[in-house]
């Protein structure tokens, strides 16, 4: 049976991998293993060892602190919220185009989107 952060961990691999644009078998290749231990890790059916989490966490870019983030210390399992936008592939692709305009655009972009959110 799989542990509920272990499951929330590997949610959380498999959102910013999919944030970065890396496929399964990239990851891997990154650090060392089969793509399919990175499936089990994603579905929480395998637990992440803490120097396989280290090398997971350099190959995306965030810190070990990364994976725990929505959890709480009285439910385990508990989200924030973002992870179940996580979750929906066409945001997904909207944060990464996002990330890939260059920052003064990304800015005014972010800008209007605040001011039409407030006016709807």
């Amino acid at each position: 049976m799989k542990h509920p952060v272990d499951a929330h961990v590997g949610k959380r691999i498999r959102h910013r991998r999919w944030m970065v644009g890396m496929t399964q078998q990239q990851l891997a290749d990154k650090v060392g293993i089969k793509f399919q231990q990175i499936q089990k890790y994603e579905t929480g059916m395998n637990r992440v060892s803490a120097s396989r989490l280290w090398d997971i966490a350099d190959a995306l870019g965030v810190q070990i602190a990364f994976f725990f983030e929505g959890l709480s210390g009285d439910e385990p399992a508990a989200a924030t919220g973002h992870g179940d936008i996580l979750a929906d592939k066409e945001a997904l692709d909207l944060v990464r185009s996002y990330y890939a305009i260059p920052e003064a655009q990304r800015r005014r972009l972010f800008d209007l989107a605040r001011v039409l959110s407030e006016a709807a």
